[in-house]
């Protein structure tokens, strides 16, 4: 993104997202969790999925009833380490919050919690739970599953989701070790912020039906709801560059999202009966929560002081980039494309919200 693009503060953005959230008919309550979720990826420069994913993954969905407004968050079964949740297509973020605290308040009594859902909805970016755990002294662990379109190693056709598994612990520098990524080569909203941007998708992530490779990205989006084309597994295609690795966690995540909680899988999972997994691990039961923070760091400084092949300037640990984009985010605000723009003024002139210009 250019500098001459509109740019908004991060509280202009988050006090928007809410707004048109409530505008839904969203609670209040629900509605500001909904927005700090969404906020948080722009804030880590996770673009793919804050606010670009307002219009088309919440905003439509409630719209065209596919997603309820209003979270119903029925818990079916519960022991004191575990529970299953039913969230009754109800809003992801808000079912997702819920259920990693309930294992953060689990693993604070007996050391560990786990809680399954079924019949949630996209709940934004999987590093938002995990690193709920991490500000707890906690390891915290989330997968989700997602609308099929990923093929297993050597197929064409997409039967699970890019199925995220995600995990965040806490370190003692000035931001903590968060993986949080799709078990596919890429995933959709970074086709759709290239496609906002006109621009196509760098080549190997994507296949069509018949196996040759896909960049053209605004046709990509459409081929994949048709079928016509679908996602590589981590490590790429076939098994020379180790898409097995990438097929095998992600049906790992599909198994867990699905088996426990008796959810949908594959080809029956829609963007509104998702199912998703929640652990929390309580650093103290292990050992001293500082001591840990100081291994991890430790960790984490040795592979960025390791030997740099040539033409490297640094060596990245996981959540340092989204910390670096959140230093400069803070002063910057957000950056707006013309598209997202365009989604922007539709949803706050359809509600008759005041006080955004968006000019």
């Amino acid at each position: 993104m250019t500098d001459d693009l509109l740019r908004i503060d991060f509280d202009t953005m988050e006090r928007f997202m809410a707004e048109v959230f409530m505008g839904q008919g969203v609670p209040e309550e629900d509605a500001r969790i909904c927005a700090d979720v969404l906020i948080t990826a722009d804030k880590r420069g996770i673009d793919s999925h804050g606010i670009n994913r307002m219009k088309p993954f919440y905003y439509d969905r409630i719209v065209n009833g596919m997603q309820n407004a209003v979270t119903e968050f029925e818990i079916v079964r519960e022991s004191p380490t575990t529970a299953v949740v039913d969230g009754h297509h109800g809003m992801g973020h808000v079912i997702g919050k819920r259920s990693m605290q309930m294992a953060i308040d689990k693993a604070k009594e007996f050391g560990m919690g786990m809680v399954a859902v079924r019949n949630s909805t996209h709940y934004g970016i999987a590093g938002y739970y995990s690193l709920m755990a991490a500000k707890e002294n906690m390891i915290g662990i989330t997968g989700t599953n997602a609308r099929p379109a990923v093929v297993p190693t050597f197929g064409v056709e997409g039967m699970f989701g890019t199925n995220p598994l995600t995990i965040g612990m806490p370190t003692d520098e000035e931001f903590p070790f968060c993986i949080d990524c799709a078990t596919s080569q890429t995933q959709r909203g970074k086709i759709e912020v290239c496609a906002r941007k006109g621009e196509d998708i760098p080549a190997g992530g994507i296949i069509g039906e018949h196996g040759e490779i896909r960049t053209d990205s605004e046709l990509i989006l459409i081929d994949l709801v048709k079928g016509k084309a679908a996602f590589v597994p981590l490590g790429g295609v076939g098994e020379e560059t180790g898409g097995y690795k990438g097929y095998g966690y992600a049906t790992a995540v599909e198994i867990m999202c699905a088996a426990l909680q008796g959810g949908a899988f594959l080809k029956a999972v829609t963007g509104v009966n998702l199912g998703h997994f929640f652990i929390a691990i309580d650093i103290s039961t292990f050992s001293d929560p500082d001591d840990f923070r100081k291994t991890a760091g430790d960790i984490l400084r040795s592979l960025r002081s390791a030997r740099k092949m040539p033409g490297a300037d640094r060596i990245y640990t996981a959540g340092e980039k989204e910390h670096l984009a959140w230093l400069e985010r803070k002063d910057t605000g957000i950056a707006i494309n013309d598209s997202l723009r365009s989604d922007m003024i539709i949803m706050r002139d359809e509600l008759g919200l005041t006080g955004y210009d968006f000019l």
